[in-house]
């Protein structure tokens, strides 16, 4: 049993810094769980044999394909291992973004793929002028301790955002569904639980909104997502806990907004998957934020 406290997962567990990049390139046996960030994150794709999964759908990768993950998305790579599996991955701090977007909204790309109901963007010609050149300056920039390095490092992670926004923008890139694996059903479900978190979510009302067999749904769910649909609500729930709670949301409100029906259950479920109360939470979250801004020269 782990003995790391809640202060050090919560470091652990959250993106402090503006953002983080890595390339990375392996050929590895290891099989992925499914998982979720705090964070969005941008999956550059080089080389290899991998299809992605994120909620319930599943992209089969082609060289320099790019993934627009938002944040609390549960998603997992399936690798062939007898291939290199090359990628860039990019970490994106969103409360920096915002900072930065006073013209423009550089997190507009993930709410994009969002609307679409799509993460992909394939490219049909070519990258926009300087995608290239901005992306691996970006990677050269990331290994650099000279002086202004921070200057340097988060201009160029802007440019390369306004084109990754550039690109989502332009329809030409956008992926036809045809390209994407999914269960139109279970896909319906997904959407239908993200956006009723709040209310009566149970497998009863689920199975008759959906006039589905509730065994040949729950059946059919946990082939396609990997989660049970009851483990896969309540995740759900409790991300947008989390969320919640590092805003100073109420307890009593959180329990609500989330659709937990009885507050005891909620606190309990709760404290079994981050190992303390939403206040605690809360003010943990708060002054490790603090601390890491005193840090800031």
């Amino acid at each position: 049993m782990s003995n790391e406290s809640f202060e050090e997962k919560i470091k652990r567990g959250y993106l402090w810094d503006d953002f983080k990049l890595f390339h990375l390139k392996d050929k590895s046996n290891l099989e992925f769980e499914f998982h979720y960030h705090d964070f969005n994150k941008i999956i550059i794709f080089i080389s290899g044999d991998v299809t992605y999964l994120i909620e319930g759908k599943a992209y089969k990768l082609k060289p320099w394909d790019i993934l627009l993950v938002n944040s609390n998305e549960i998603h997992k790579p399936v690798i062939n291992s007898n291939c290199d599996y090359e990628r860039i991955i990019i970490w994106v701090n969103s409360k920096f973004l915002e900072k930065q977007s006073r013209d423009c909204d550089l997190l507009n790309c993930f709410k994009i793929v969002s609307s679409n109901k799509s993460n992909l963007i394939r490219l049909n010609t070519h990258f926009p002028a300087g995608f290239e050149y901005t992306l691996f300056k970006l990677q050269d920039a990331c290994q650099d301790k000279e002086f202004g390095s921070k200057v340097l490092k988060n201009s160029l992670f802007l440019q390369f955002m306004v084109l990754i926004n550039r690109l989502c923008l332009n329809i030409e890139n956008r992926v036809d569904s045809s390209e994407v694996e999914y269960d139109e059903t279970i896909n319906s479900i997904i959407n239908y639980i993200n956006e009723n978190i709040n209310k009566d979510l149970s497998i009863d009302s689920i199975s008759s909104a959906f006039y589905m067999n509730k065994y040949y749904l729950m059946h059919k769910f946990k082939l396609q997502t990997g989660y049970t649909l009851h483990s896969y609500i309540m995740q759900k729930r409790l991300m947008l806990a989390a969320a919640l709670a590092k805003k100073g949301t109420s307890v009593t409100d959180i329990c609500i907004k989330c659709g937990f029906k009885d507050y005891s259950n909620f606190l309990r479920a709760f404290r079994n998957t981050f190992g303390v109360s939403p206040k605690k939470y809360y003010r943990t979250f708060m002054e490790i934020e603090s601390s890491n801004n005193m840090n800031i020269i």
